[in-house]
Parts: structure tokens; C-alpha cells; sequence
């Protein structure tokens, strides 16, 4: 897929939540729930995509820290909650992507803005925001109190249907969610909002 390829593609409409539900039917909609009033805080992700040296599509995504909270140890895209000093969200994923990975977004080629997405756990409603990348290599500076690893996912491999997997995930002592959709790639699993996220992408670029 050439940039050119790429930059067609986002002028589509968005797919939108069938691309979450699809991926995780049992979440249920994160406009109805926003319909019914709940409460959330503002967030936002970046999406960085690009063609590495083997002409592979891309894109970045990071390992959480471990901590005592709702998403340790997870695999998600740069980004957090929008500050007081962030005029948009567009700001939010471009400030929070730099204080992670040490990437300034904003030298990129924004493409699109996908669809919000609302996490219940943690009452995030995150937008992503989608970027190329001209550059075929980032020189990292990894946030360490935020960020254990920084990861690159070939999306081409990603994609593949072999490359979703269904397992079983235990939230606490008593309660253990069945069959959970996750994106696998080497040891890499991907499951819960960002997932959701990257299935989205994928509707657009398949």
C-alpha cells in the first residue's frame, strides 16, 4: 500500500462502532452510552503510521507500566487524559505522544480523526488521531514511569486472520471474561480499547 493508497482510503467514511462491536460484541455501544447520560473524562491516542524499511505498513504502540490501576501492564497507543493547558484533543494526542515515546506527531501528515470510543473501566471517552510518518525510523525517549516498552507492529501480519485469538482473561478472584478478542503478533497481545481501535483501522485499510 503506497501513501497514496493510504491517504485515499481515510477519505472514506469512517466504519465507525460496527468496527468495535464487531471486534468485541459484548462491550455494547459507546454512543449509547453516552445517550444515557454516563460520565466520562476527555482522552485521546495517536496513531502513527508507516512504511518501514521493507515497505511494511506500521505503526507504534506501547506496554503500560505495572501499577495498581485498570489498564497495567496493557498494550495501547501513545496518548492520555487531555490537560487543562490542551486547547483540542488533537493537542492532547499530540503533547501526550511526545511525553511517552519522545515523537513529536506534529511533524507528521495528519490523516483522520477516528471514531470516540468509551471505556467504562476508567470513564475515558478516547479519541484517536491518525498521522503519517515520511520517516522510516523514530529515535525513541521512552517515558519510564509511563512506558515499559515501546513497540512496532507490522499491520500487514497484524491483519491476518490468523492473528486474532480468543482468550479467556480473569478480572479478579471471581470473575473471568470468556473468549476475549485479541490481536496477537510474536508474544505481543492486544485486547480491550485499543483493539477496538486498531480494528477500526483495519476496516479502513482492508
Amino acid at each position: 500500500m503506497t501513501h497514496a493508497d493510504l491517504v485515499r482510503k481515510f477519505e472514506k467514511e469512517l466504519p465507525g462502532e460496527r468496527s468495535h462491536l464487531a471486534f468485541m460484541p459484548m462491550r455494547g455501544s459507546s454512543m449509547e452510552q453516552l445517550r444515557k447520560g454516563v460520565t466520562f473524562r476527555d482522552a485521546a491516542v495517536a496513531i502513527i503510521l508507516f512504511h518501514n524499511e521493507k515497505n511494511r505498513l506500521c505503526t507504534i504502540v506501547t506496554r503500560r507500566q505495572e501499577y495498581d490501576g485498570s489498564h497495567s501492564g496493557q498494550i495501547s497507543f501513545p496518548g492520555g487524559k487531555k490537560e487543562m493547558d490542551d486547547t483540542t484533543l488533537l493537542d492532547t494526542a499530540i503533547r501526550e505522544c511526545h511525553e511517552e515515546i519522545g515523537v513529536y506527531a506534529s511533524n507528521f501528515e495528519f490523516l483522520k480523526e477516528l471514531s470516540p470510543l468509551y471505556v467504562p473501566v476508567s470513564q475515558f471517552l478516547i479519541t484517536p488521531y491518525v498521522f503519517y510518518s515520511h520517516h522510516k525510523s523514530f529515535n525513541y525517549m521512552r517515558s519510564e514511569r509511563e512506558v515499559a516498552a515501546i513497540h512496532e507492529l507490522d499491520l500487514l501480519d497484524l491483519y491476518k486472520t490468523e492473528s486474532t485469538v480468543n482468550i479467556d482473561i480473569q478480572i479478579s478472584s471471581d470473575f473471568t471474561m470468556k473468549g476475549v478478542p485479541h490481536f496477537k503478533q510474536g508474544d505481543i497481545l492486544i485486547w480491550g480499547a485499543t483493539a477496538l481501535i486498531l480494528n477500526e483501522l483495519k476496516d479502513i485499510l482492508t
